[in-house]
């Protein structure tokens, strides 16, 4: 049958072919993906090019998609993603998904800019230095989370506390306070993270209530889950849903 003339757009207009060689492999199983994911799939809401291709990107590195997020890589840079954005949701992986499993997506990063013809390292984004990353990540976890927070590292048993201090000063202090995204987009491909690695359904409502706290209100959340589908499934999609929901209604 071939694909819907809106697939063939949209496959144009990111720029890669990452279902060539399916389409001569396997023709019908290709035409009806890119059927699914790029004509029904883009054309459910009005999120724009470079919110989707974040949410994507992230997904991927949530899902450990990296011949997909290889391809997907530029098509995100000829959608409107800078580079800089792009090595700040890698970076932020880090922090929710381990550089176990970040190292291999970094690398790709690194090979499509370099050849690319872009100039590396990149301009600095850090905004902390170590002696101040403690205090300026606790007052990130308060700005987006609510006064609970504040010195919330100090809580715990004697024995976890640092666990606590880290997240603060780690998490949220090395990554949340960098220039290159805001609070709303971090907290939006934290929310992809979770939800395409699944397993950690406590902390994705958690997060799914900080993204409704700062903006990201709950039907933003289901556009952009609905646009990682087809690159993570649906059981950790309609996972993610449930967790949505319980968030909305904690709210």
């Amino acid at each position: 049958m071939g694909m819907t003339k809106k697939a063939r757009d949209y496959q144009e207009k990111m720029g890669t072919d990452m279902l060539s060689a399916l389409l001569e492999t396997d023709p019908e199983f290709a035409e009806r993906f890119a059927d699914f994911a790029y004509d029904e799939v883009v054309n459910q809401d009005d999120l724009d090019d470079c919110t989707r291709m974040m949410a994507v990107l992230a997904a991927l590195l949530g899902c450990q998609g990296a011949e997909a997020f290889r391809e997907m890589v530029p098509a995100a840079l000829n959608m409107g993603v800078t580079p800089v954005q792009l090595k700040e949701i890698v970076y932020q992986a880090v922090a929710y998904l381990g550089i176990g499993r970040v190292l291999p997506f970094l690398s790709i990063v690194n090979e499509i800019l370099s050849s690319g013809g872009i100039r590396l390292p990149l301009e600095g984004q850090a905004e902390t230095t170590m002696d101040d990353r403690l205090e300026k990540g606790n007052q990130v976890q308060v700005d987006i989370f609510g006064e609970h927070m504040k010195e919330f590292w100090k809580n715990g048993p004697e024995e976890s506390a640092h666990i606590n201090r880290w997240l603060a000063d780690n998490c949220f202090g090395d990554y949340y306070t960098r220039n290159g995204l805001d609070y709303r987009r971090r907290e939006m491909i934290t929310f992809c993270f979770l939800a395409a690695q699944g397993g950690c359904e406590p902390q994705l409502t958690s997060h799914a209530a900080a993204n409704m706290r700062i903006g990201n209100d709950k039907q933003f959340l289901i556009q952009v889950l609905s646009q990682c589908l087809p690159y993570i499934g649906y059981p950790r999609s309609l996972n993610a849903l449930r967790c949505v929901d319980e968030a909305a209604r904690q709210r």
